[in-house]
């Protein structure tokens, strides 16, 4: 059972309050969640469910949703996954290179546990594993395309290019050609894993238009193709743990980088280091950056009075974590920093295991910078939220 609480203290500032609870509540959601398992004696299968049953006060309704579900069969090196699962591929902490797999942004700004910012995704999956190369292989076919789930601008306040018009989602046609990829290779190489990968789909966050730009009646969200190539790395230095990332992102439906509402190509990259700094307290630090290519045609193509993104978009990542009382009471902090854009995030929390059933979570989200930046347009959005989980 997962009870969890968000409330944001600027009522004032919020432009519109209308996906807002009594009392400035932006999360309130009590969740139960069971756990269904089922596997031969000899291995050779394995079954797990995760249906859940949710109460959303804020929005008054409820529902049912299934959070992974899949078939499990091995045989010999073969391991293959058939359902909805919850898959993470990369080396970086918040930051997504080559984890091309849905994500809910939603959740994870409303102050949800952080195991919510991953979506399930209907897929395919095929492992093979040998002492010198493993290989996965993932596929969703058409027709299961799964996006981000972004902040809604009823609960939250963002800049909103078209704030009068309705909203309407065109995903991509369940056609062969509309099949997603994507490949992992990892191996290790003396005391350092590598890892190289590829991927054949679309922008999962989507592009927004109007569906006429003279006249628009409404804006429209769609998905843009997309291609990734990318490698990571990662070995010990240092005292601590050294990693390493970098992807090329192919705007298949923008090569000329010209069409503001599709993303342009841009290389993707990252550094990070990890170590413990003294008993039970660890520090990591992560740079992180974005360079778009074709800015200039970008630019001129961005029009009057929207704000433009920088051809290089760079983050300072910073975890701090301290264990306490025999490792039951955990304080952590994370932040980012914009170095080029001077905006930030930070996450303060603490949580406390009462129990091995009952743990409860207290934290914020707050965000700022110059209002035309990524986290300064979330200025507005600051909340305090606590959570609850029973386990039964």
């Amino acid at each position: 059972v997962q009870l969890d609480y968000a409330a944001r203290p600027d009522l004032t500032a919020s432009p519109d309050r209308a996906g807002l609870g009594r009392d400035g509540f932006v999360l309130g959601e009590e969740r139960l969640q069971l756990k269904l398992e089922a596997r031969s004696a000899d291995g050779a299968w394995a079954a797990l469910a995760k249906p859940e049953l949710y109460h959303d006060a804020v929005a008054e309704r409820g529902g049912t949703t299934l959070r992974e579900g899949y078939l499990d069969a091995v045989r010999g090196a073969w391991d293959v996954r058939l359902g909805r699962q919850i898959i993470t591929w990369g080396v970086g902490d918040l930051v997504f290179i080559n984890d091309v797999f849905p994500k809910d942004y939603a959740a994870f700004f409303s102050g949800r546990p952080l195991e919510y910012l991953k979506r399930g995704v209907d897929a395919i999956d095929v492992n093979y594993q040998s002492d010198t190369l493993s290989a996965e292989l993932v596929v969703v076919p058409a027709g299961l395309f799964t996006p981000d789930h972004l902040p809604p601008r009823e609960r939250f306040s963002q800049f909103d290019p078209f704030p009068a018009l309705p909203r309407t989602t065109d995903e991509p046609a369940a056609r062969h050609s509309n099949t997603e990829a994507a490949l992992r290779l990892h191996a290790t190489w003396g005391e350092t894993e590598l890892a190289v990968y590829a991927y054949r789909g679309f922008w999962r966050a989507g592009a927004f238009a109007p569906d006429d730009p003279a006249a628009p009646t409404r804006a429209i969200r769609f998905f843009p193709r997309l291609g990734v190539l990318g490698a990571s790395a990662r070995r010990g230095g240092l005292g601590g743990v050294w990693s390493a990332e970098i992807g090329y992102y192919d705007s298949r439906d923008d090569p000329r980088g010209d069409n503001p509402a599709i993303e342009n190509s841009q290389f993707r990259f990252l550094i990070a280091h990890q170590r413990q700094l003294a008993t039970d307290f660890t520090a990591s630090i992560e740079y992180y950056g974005e360079w778009m290519q074709d800015h200039a045609a970008y630019r001129r193509a961005v029009p009057t009075g929207f704000p433009a993104s920088r051809e290089l978009r760079d983050l300072v990542g910073v975890r701090l974590t301290k264990l306490l009382r025999y490792q039951t009471l955990k304080f952590s902090l994370f932040t980012f920093y914009s170095p080029a854009a001077h905006d930030f995030f930070a996450n303060p929390e603490v949580s406390y295991q009462f129990s091995d059933r009952f743990s409860a979570t207290l934290g914020g989200n707050i965000f700022g910078g110059p209002a035309q930046t990524f986290f300064g347009m979330l200025g507005h959005n600051d909340d305090a939220y606590l959570s609850a989980r029973f386990s039964f």
